[in-house]
């Protein structure tokens, strides 16, 4: 199973909207077969492993990180590709949650004679799967936020000078992390000082530039910014509201960026209605890049999934400079949001910490 996940992994980032699953077939005490899902409309990770293993999967067992689906998608159902292989066993890691096959792919292979056992490695192939669980369940995108700021919890001076608080291998890495998701979220604040690319610079491997979302409630994007002008125009996404100028919403759409109005909450963006529109358009994963004031009204609008802070050994003090969640100051430390699941590593000569708040 572990295998199984490892090969699951080898398509991070490329098989949304469906999740990433790894299978291996094992016969005689060696592994006869193995494949995994390389992208949304190709062949499942059973089908790969069965024509790996191609007449050795009789009478074979399948380790598989998701159960088997049962109904015709993109794809055929892989519960009748198993049965017809001969494989005689199944271990599962963990049950599908979507309604159309949660539980019903195991039971139309019991029915046939295949044994099956599940829950091996559950927990781990449930964070394999954490935004295929949070998309297919709710259908929102799971979401991910993500800080580089000082010791002191800055993430720009009183110029607001942010360039560059963390490292070259932390920068590299928040690549990587674009590289993986389907969307990354900013604040119009950021685009006026800034004017990013959104887009991803890694200099080996394949890359998926994600979907580049402005949150800009009155539509104060200047039409010459760089997310504009790059021919990934058909991937951005502005979200405002009514109070924006009809013109100029036409003339977004003209230079084929894709304007989304939502309900606004005091005067601003509703975060949690933009998650609606954005699952609509199968966007399963974001990764919000903005600041002071798009950070704090993420966590507090509740849509925030995971955070992850990329924290220098620098410390800028100062209290005018950029604090890296701003918004309203709780009173009581039982307000406070707490993380859990919390990990930390290093990356150059960061901490990075990450956890989970839901």
């Amino acid at each position: 199973m572990k295998r199984a996940i490892d090969l699951a992994l080898m398509a991070k980032g490329r098989t949304s909207p469906n999740p990433m699953v790894g299978a291996v077939i094992i016969k005689g005490g060696k592994i006869a077969g193995e494949g995994y899902h390389k992208k949304a409309g190709t062949q499942h990770a059973e089908v790969n492993a069965i024509n790996s293993a191609g007449k050795n999967a009789k009478d074979g067992i399948m380790y598989v990180t998701l159960e088997p689906c049962c109904h015709q998608g993109r794809t055929p159902p892989c519960t009748k590709t198993i049965i017809k292989s001969g494989i005689k066993k199944i271990v599962i890691g963990m049950v599908d949650p979507n309604p159309i096959v949660s539980g019903k792919g195991i039971e139309e292979l019991k029915g046939a004679g295949v044994q099956v056992s599940t829950g091996l490695l559950e927990k781990e192939c449930k964070r394999l799967n954490e935004v295929y669980i949070k998309y297919i369940t709710t259908k929102k995108p799971f979401v991910l936020l993500k800080v580089a700021m000082s010791l002191d919890g800055k993430i720009a001076t009183c110029k607001r000078e942010s360039k560059w608080i963390t490292s070259e291998k932390s920068r590299e890495r928040v690549h990587h992390l674009r590289n993986e998701v389907d969307a990354i979220m900013v604040g119009i604040g950021t685009v006026l000082q800034d004017n990013p690319n959104l887009t991803v610079a890694l200099k080996k491997g394949k890359l998926n530039n994600p979907y580049r979302i402005v949150v800009d409630s009155e539509l104060k994007i200047p039409m010459d910014s760089n997310i504009l002008k790059s021919n990934l125009k058909s991937k951005v996404v502005i979200a405002t509201t009514a109070r924006s100028d009809a013109k100029k919403v036409n003339a977004l759409k003209e230079k084929g960026a894709n304007v989304v109005v939502v309900e606004n909450d005091n005067q601003r963006v509703n975060l949690f209605k933009l998650m609606n529109e954005l699952g609509k358009m199968e966007i399963t994963s974001v990764m919000i890049e903005g600041g002071s004031e798009l950070n704090s009204s993420a966590l507090e609008s509740g849509i925030v999934d995971k955070v992850i802070f990329f924290i220098a050994p620098r410390i800028i003090g100062g209290k005018d400079s950029m604090p890296a969640v701003g918004g309203r100051c709780v009173e009581k430390l039982s307000d406070s949001l707490n993380i859990h699941d919390v990990n930390v590593d290093r990356c150059g000569s960061d901490i990075v910490i990450e956890g989970y708040l839901k």
